[in-house]
């Protein structure tokens, strides 16, 4: 019987559930009194294949909730030809202002482990000799020449939506260890010069990074953050029922794999949304108990405005 109920839950594994994309809906209140909402759509770890269109769809789909804003927290190639099916995938979201960042897999192609490794703690960056490069200069093209999106990998920017003033800091794969966190602070200041004279409707700040490891989520809660966006667990891609994620390929707490919760540090705090993703690798493909996901969150007004 246990064997039978384990082939039955692989089976599900890999043929159901990593199919079964849900949108999760979240609101954080950060924006002035008064302001005007702001619709994000928090996409990440696409891991596109050129013949996963039922994926594709699904990410096109989302183009009628009429987002105001794109977060793109990376792993968007899963393949040596992802390239044009990210375009496919994307398109639909030229001309809503958006910002990215990259992972690993935007860099490398995937390449052939034991899927059941995944499950036994973080994954070991593997030397560049061993996988094949991807045309990541192509994609940021893609992303900023065409749709206009901004990129903050070890970088910061700096956008007007909705009549409210966002700034947001971001860092390449922390996974690979190639987060600058020394530049984040001189990068952040200069940013905020840009507003210091704009007291009486103070900016957002908003963090983005691939993979939330502790340090860059207390570096961006120590300059300030109101929100971070991550990606990169896949939510564990396998969870126990009363127990969750197994792991989650970084050091965030298994409790944090995804969702919105809040971040501590140094007597600071800020919103944390962890994207369980929407796609996982062409060698692992299977997810139990944590379906692949985008997030529509919508920041609020802080409190009630009057006219």
């Amino acid at each position: 019987m246990a064997l039978g109920a384990a082939a039955a839950a692989a089976v599900y594994a890999t043929a159901v559930e990593r199919r079964a994309y849900q949108l999760r809906r979240e609101t954080v209140a950060v924006l002035a009194p008064g302001a005007d909402s702001i619709r994000v759509l928090h996409l990440s770890d696409l891991h596109l294949a050129p013949w996963q269109f039922d994926r594709i769809e699904f990410v096109r789909s989302l183009t009628d909730l009429r987002p105001d804003l794109i977060v793109l927290t990376g792993d968007s190639m899963g393949h040596r030809d992802a390239l044009p099916a990210v375009e496919d995938a994307l398109s639909v979201f030229e001309g809503v202002p958006g910002v990215f960042v990259h992972g690993s897999n935007d860099y490398f192609a995937p390449t052939l482990k034991n899927p059941l490794r995944y499950l036994t703690g973080p994954s070991r960056a593997s030397g560049e000799s061993e996988a094949e490069p991807l045309d990541i200069d192509a994609m940021e093209r893609l992303f900023t020449e065409r749709f206009g999106w901004h990129s903050l990998n070890n970088d910061v920017a700096q956008l007007t939506i909705n009549g409210s003033i966002l700034e947001f800091m971001g860092t390449n794969d922390a996974h690979r260890g190639w987060d600058r966190l020394d530049v984040l602070p001189g990068l952040v200041d200069a940013l905020r010069e840009l507003d210091e004279d704009d007291t009486d409707d103070p900016a957002v700040m908003i963090g983005v990074t691939h993979a939330p490891y502790r340090r860059v989520l207390d570096a961006f809660t120590t300059q300030a953050a109101d929100v971070i966006f991550a990606g990169h667990t896949h939510g564990g891609q396998v969870a126990l029922p009363g127990f969750g994620a197994i792991i989650t390929n970084c050091d965030l707490p298994r409790e944090r794999a995804r969702g919105l919760s809040v971040w501590h540090h140094a007597h600071r705090a800020a919103f944390l949304n962890v994207s369980a993703g929407l796609g996982h690798s062409i060698y692992a493909p299977f997810r139990f108990a944590c379906p692949p996901e985008a997030v529509l969150v919508t920041l609020e007004a802080g409190d009630i405005g009057y006219s």
